[in-house]
Parts: C-alpha cells; structure tokens; sequence
C-alpha cells in the first residue's frame, strides 16, 4: 500500500513538474509569424558565377549573392524592422529545374541579426523564367535575437539571367529564454 502511495506521489510530482516546465517554456517559446512580399525592385542579385557542367544540356551550377532591401514596408522581427536580406546559395539546375541550398542574413534596423539555412526547389516556368518554393531553418541571432528558432517559408519568381527576383514570405519564429 505505501508503494503505491509513494508510486502515485511520485507520479503526480513528475507530472506537475512537466507541467510547470512546459508552462514556462510556452512563455519563452511564443511564437510570432510575420509575413511580408519583396517585389523586383527591391531585389538584386550583386553577383552570379555559372559553369556549365557538361554531363547534359542545361546542366549549370551556379554561386550567388541577392541582397533584398526594405524601403518602405519592412517587416519587424520582435519589435524591428528589417532593413535588408542577405542571401548566398549554391543551385544545381538542369533546364530550370532543381534545388538550391541557400543561406540567410536578415539585417534589422539597431544592427543586431539573424540567420536561416534553407533549400530551395526551382521550377522551369518559361524561357528564363523561373518558380521557386523555399524552406528554411533559422539557425541563431545576434543581440535580443541569441535564442531565435523558427523557419522561413517563400515562394517566387525568378529570372537571374535578367537579374529578376521576387518573392512572398512567411516566418515564423520565437525566441529562447
């Protein structure tokens, strides 16, 4: 009988504690979601290096940089507004077609930043054209921003021959205590 007793305590204890524990990390944890539009105009990519690989028609891998700023519209990250994007990749296409492993640097207005892994999956959508859909994981911050997680979700139409990109966003995060 005292067993019991004590295995039901017990049990009720770790339960409570669970339970207290998950409380406050829901605190911590809150999550915030911010989703935003970047037309062409604000975007650019500042350099492209292709090479041909040689195995198939089309086949191109390609390094670059596109930086996106804000000028009006910015969105704001736990309280700031963004000021600029920063994104370096690597995409393996054939035709168009293809994924693209990408990095992100999102620069806030008081300097402080924070930064997401992501890949992306491209789509022939015409000559030249092209559609894309992205995931990413934020992967940390800098400053107020040291505990961010979340991820970052886009979709797109590009053109990097023409130096064409715009894109729809949506991140969703929250910041560890």
């Amino acid at each position: 009988m005292k067993t019991r007793r004590a295995f039901a305590l017990g049990g009720i204890a770790v339960l409570g504690l669970a339970l207290a524990i998950s409380a406050t990390d829901s605190l911590a944890q809150q999550k915030q979601r911010v989703s935003f539009s970047i037309p062409a105009e604000n975007s650019k990519y500042v350099q492209q290096h292709v090479i041909e690989v040689g195995d198939t028609p089309g086949h191109e891998v390609r390094i670059f940089e596109l930086r996106r700023s804000f000028p009006g519209n910015a969105p704001v990250i736990n309280g700031v507004k963004v000021k600029e994007m920063i994104g370096s990749g690597m995409s393996d296409y054939v035709d168009g077609n293809g994924p693209n492993s990408n990095y992100t640097v999102f620069v806030l207005e008081n300097g402080e930043k924070f930064f997401s892994r992501g890949t992306t999956l491209a789509q022939n959508a015409g000559p030249g054209k092209l559609s894309t859909v992205s995931v990413a994981r934020i992967t940390g911050g800098t400053g107020k921003l040291l505990g961010i997680q979340g991820t970052v979700r886009n979709t797109g139409t590009a053109n990097p021959k023409a130096n064409f990109s715009e894109a729809q966003y949506e991140i969703e995060y929250w910041i560890e205590k």
